[in-house]
C-alpha cells in the first residue's frame, strides 16, 4: 500500500520572482502545476502558501500593479490549492554615502519588502505544531528561515524540502541545506510547461501583454 504525505508548499514570493522568474517569460504560471510536476508521487499536495506583498504604480512602472492584480485574480480561480499572505512595502529617506562627492552623502529613498519571510517560518512552525502536514517545501534562499527549519525538523521530526529559486546562479544556502532531507531544482522546460493559459476560461482575465 502505497503511503502519501501531506505537503504544503511554502512560497516566498519576492524570492521566488527574482531568483527564478524576472527577465523570463514564465511568470503567468500555474504554479499548482509546477509543484505537482516537481516533487515525488507520494507527495499528495495539499495546499501552497503564497508569501508576498502587493507592489506599487511607479513612474518607472505605472502598470506593474495591474501586472500584480491580474495574476493573483488568475491563481483564484485556477489553483484552488494556493492561498496567498500578504506582507508590506516600506518606503523610507535616509542619507548614504555618496560614490562620486561632493557631497559627502547624498538623500536617497529605500523601499523594503517587510513581513514575507517572518509570516513563512511562522505558517511553516504552526503548521507542524499543528500536524497539518507530513512534509514541507520551502520556496526560498533566505538563511533567515534557518531556525524555523531546523525546529520542525528536530522537534516534530517533519520531513522537509528546499527549492533554490534561480539555481544554479544562485548557490543553495548552507543554513537552510543541512536541514532539508531532500532539494529539488526548477528546470526552464518544466517552467514552460506550467503556464497558465493567456486568457482564463469563464473569466475576463488574462495574461498581460509585457508578460
Amino acid at each position: 500500500m502505497n503511503v502519501k504525505f501531506r505537503t504544503i508548499v511554502y512560497i516566498d514570493g519576492f524570492n521566488f520572482y527574482y531568483g527564478q522568474l524576472r527577465g523570463t517569460p514564465y511568470k503567468w504560471l500555474n504554479l499548482t502545476k509546477l509543484f505537482n510536476s516537481l516533487l515525488s508521487e507520494e507527495n499528495n499536495l495539499i495546499k501552497i502558501k503564497y508569501f508576498t506583498t502587493r507592489v506599487s504604480a511607479s513612474n518607472h512602472d505605472p502598470l506593474i500593479a495591474h501586472r500584480q492584480n491580474a495574476y493573483l485574480r488568475a491563481l483564484e480561480v485556477c489553483c484552488p490549492e494556493v492561498e496567498t499572505f500578504f506582507g508590506h512595502f516600506l518606503r523610507h529617506r535616509i542619507f548614504a554615502e555618496n560614490a562620486y562627492p561632493p557631497p559627502e552623502k547624498i538623500a536617497i529613498y529605500k523601499t523594503e519588502e517587510k513581513g514575507s519571510d517572518v509570516n513563512l517560518a511562522l505558517h511553516l512552525l504552526n503548521d507542524a505544531w499543528l500536524d497539518h502536514y507530513d512534509c514541507a517545501v520551502i520556496v526560498s534562499n533566505d538563511s533567515d528561515l534557518s531556525i524555523a527549519l531546523k525546529m520542525v525538523r528536530e522537534e516534530r521530526q517533519k520531513t522537509l524540502g528546499l527549492i533554490t529559486p534561480g539555481f544554479p546562479k544562485r548557490r543553495i544556502s548552507k543554513e537552510l541545506k543541512k536541514h532539508a532531507n531532500f532539494t529539488k531544482i526548477i528546470r526552464p522546460w518544466i517552467l514552460e510547461q506550467s503556464l497558465l493559459p493567456a486568457m482564463i476560461p469563464g473569466t475576463k482575465i488574462r495574461k498581460p501583454d509585457t508578460w
